[in-house]
Parts: C-alpha cells; sequence; structure tokens
C-alpha cells in the first residue's frame, strides 16, 4: 500500500474517516467511529468496498487507535499528513491551513456559531496532536467555497459596525459545493460554468447558487441554523420568536440555542424522527406534515437562488436525502415544473445522473458528493506548497 493523506470528518456522534493515495486521487479506504457514551464501533472497507473491520474500540483511545490500524495497514509505507473538515472558519480563515495550537484555539473561540459542529471538529485534531506530534495536520473550511460571495448577498440588514465586527453570512456545506463544482466539468460539462444551483440535502441541509463553478448566494447564513428545514434545525426563522421566546416564555440562550439546533426541524415538527427514511414510513399525520414543509422550503430557497443568479440552467442533488430519496426530488422538480424543469420520472427513480427529460429547460442531475476526497486534495496541495516553499 503506497503514502497515504488521511481524511477526517467528525460528527456529533461519529467520525468518518477516508484513506487516499498521497500521490493521486484514490481512495485506498473509508470508514467511521460511531460512539456512543461509553463505547466506540469502528467500521472500515477497502476501495473496493470488501469490510476490513467491523469491531468495538475504547472510547477515549479511539482517534489514537485508528492511526495504530491505519499504520498497522500501511506496512512499510507512511502516514504523511491527516486533513480535518472544519465547519467554521469565520472572517480570518478562507484557505486550508496547517493546523497548530493558536489554530485551534482560535476556531474554538467560533464554537457558538456552530455548537453541533465545532468543538467535535477539533477533538481528532488535538488528539492526532497527541498522539502523533509531527505527524502535519491541515484543516479544510466549509465556509471557505463562499468567500467571495457578492456583499449584497453577505450583508444583514443591521448597523454596519457588527458587519465590521463579522456579523455577516458565511455559507456551510463548502467542501461539498466545491466537490460538485469540479465534478460538474466532469460529467455535465455544458452546465458546469452556467447557471447552476446545488442542493444539499441531508441531516443538515442547505442550497448553492453558483455562476461559473464559484458560489454567488447559498441559503446558510452566519450559522448553520439559517436557511431549510432540517434533521433538527429549524432553519430560517422569524428573529421575533427568539425575542418572544426570551421574554414571554423567559428561556434562557441556552435554552433557545438547543431549541433551534437540536429539537426543531424534522424531529420538532414531526415529533417521531429527525431521519427522512422513518418519517417516510410512518403513517402518523405529523410525519407527513413534516416532509410536506421540507420539500416547501426547499423549494422555496431554490426560487429565491434562482432570483440571485438571474436564471437557472441546471440542478443538482447531492448528500444523504439528496441522492437516496427519489420521492423527495420528484416532489422538489414537480414544485420547479415552472422554471422549465421536466422530470424524466423512471430516471429518477433509478437515481441516473441526469433525471430530467431531453428536453426540459433546466437540467436535472443526481451527483454523489465526497467531502473526504475533498480534504484529501487541499492537504495534498498545502503539503506540496509546504515543499515547494523550502
Amino acid at each position: 500500500m503506497p503514502d497515504a493523506v488521511l481524511s477526517l470528518n467528525a460528527g456529533s456522534s461519529s467520525l468518518k474517516f477516508a484513506l487516499f493515495d498521497a500521490d493521486g486521487q484514490d481512495r485506498l479506504m473509508s470508514g467511521a467511529i460511531e460512539t456512543s457514551d461509553s463505547t466506540a464501533r469502528f467500521r472500515a472497507q477497502d476501495g473496493a468496498g470488501d469490510i476490513l473491520a467491523n469491531q468495538e474500540v475504547s472510547h477515549p483511545d479511539a482517534v489514537s487507535g485508528l492511526l495504530d490500524w491505519i499504520e498497522r495497514h500501511l506496512g512499510a509505507n507512511a502516514l504523511v499528513a491527516a486533513g480535518h473538515r472544519v465547519v467554521h472558519g469565520g472572517p480570518h480563515h478562507y484557505a486550508p491551513e496547517i493546523v497548530t495550537p493558536e489554530l485551534i484555539a482560535a476556531l474554538e473561540q467560533l464554537a457558538p456559531l456552530a455548537p453541533l459542529h465545532q468543538m467535535h471538529d477539533l477533538a481528532p485534531m488535538r488528539a492526532i496532536t497527541a498522539a502523533r506530534p509531527r505527524l502535519p495536520q491541515i484543516a479544510c473550511f466549509d465556509t471557505a467555497f463562499h468567500k467571495d460571495i457578492p456583499p449584497v448577498a453577505a450583508r444583514f440588514g443591521l448597523p454596519r459596525a457588527y458587519e465590521a465586527d463579522g456579523v455577516k453570512r458565511f455559507g456551510f456545506h463548502g467542501l461539498s459545493y466545491e466537490y460538485i463544482a469540479g465534478k460538474l466539468t466532469a460529467v455535465a460539462p455544458e452546465v458546469a460554468h452556467k447557471k447552476v444551483i446545488v442542493a444539499h440535502l441531508g441531516n443538515g441541509a442547505s442550497v448553492c447558487a453558483m455562476e461559473n463553478g464559484r458560489s454567488i448566494d447559498t441559503s446558510m447564513g452566519m450559522t448553520p441554523l439559517d436557511g431549510l428545514v432540517m434533521g433538527t434545525r429549524c432553519g430560517a426563522i422569524d428573529p421575533g420568536v427568539i425575542l418572544f421566546l426570551l421574554r414571554e416564555r423567559n428561556m434562557t440562550a441556552d435554552a433557545v440555542e438547543d431549541l433551534l439546533y437540536r429539537r426543531s426541524g424534522l424531529l420538532g415538527v414531526s415529533g417521531i424522527s429527525s431521519d427522512m427514511r422513518t418519517l417516510q414510513k410512518s403513517t402518523d399525520i405529523r410525519a407527513a406534515e413534516a416532509i410536506d414543509l421540507f420539500v416547501f422550503r426547499v423549494a422555496r430557497e431554490i426560487a429565491a437562488l434562482a432570483a440571485s443568479l438571474q436564471g437557472v440552467d441546471a440542478l443538482v442533488f447531492t448528500a444523504g436525502i439528496g441522492q437516496h430519496a427519489p420521492d423527495i426530488r420528484r416532489r422538489v422538480c414537480e414544485r420547479m415544473a415552472w422554471l422549465g424543469l421536466a422530470l424524466d420520472g423512471d430516471a429518477n427513480l433509478a437515481g441516473k445522473l441526469r433525471i430530467t427529460t431531453p428536453g426540459s429547460r433546466v437540467a436535472g442531475f443526481v451527483i454523489p458528493t465526497d467531502e473526504e476526497w475533498m480534504i484529501a486534495r487541499h492537504t495534498q496541495q498545502v503539503l506540496k506548497d509546504v515543499a515547494g516553499a523550502r
């Protein structure tokens, strides 16, 4: 097995990883460490999909154990770097950076802007620093792809002093959108540089308007709470609701944060689950109403981005729901018929690359995203830049 780069994508209850050839872009293996209160389960498969591991591991030593396991499989070859997805880069971190104690401390200050993600993103950095202090680590920011959106799309209607302090729209899911922008040049070059809207629909969900492969506008804002209804997040909400909860319901800021991030969205509306698959199987009217709201909000945000782009040539679905829920895609596309989007029902059910008819004015696609590949690519580039500067 050749020298390798490790990509890490941390969540609240899982750490996804993938190992890539350090000299190229081949995926050597991938997997996840899924944690509960006291245990962790480690799963891994090789590039062909064959199972390499499926076992319980010690929770506190999960990252160190992953490094040991990878290095045993590499044999005489080396793990040369680890790349990390970081959800929030704030106003000062717009390009992949080498991880240092100073960077970790700076990113920790952004945790209130991404409470479901930021500290989980930083934990593997600290673990690797302790276990392999000489292993280079690279932080890759989800906000970076949106760094050049027009000021009018980034600005809130607040006094400018707040904007100067970094109160603005940053946008998220950037590693996913960057991957899709690159993938489109290979699979649909006829639209790749035109007006494209990408719907990243998963437990976290957003949409992004792109032109010439660059972000023009996006549904998430200063935090990953804005925009679409998500698994447990409310999405866009009247700010007056927050004031009402604080003043009239005597809720604390921490209680409001917990409500909006962890107890709302599909879970809150349905009262059943945050998982779209569970809701689609349910006969409970509340599940149907939660799905209705999800579809309505996705379609409304796509329409808003069409206005930002002044037209749309293609719509791309990606991420867990976007890739695997044909009925959600169908319902969203039906609401987009006024834009000239004509769905090919059979292609949609089959999950084909293109899911619109040949005569559709707006082309529709289903493209799996690969954030880990994007992390590896950025990590490899930083290593080359450092080596070239010596």
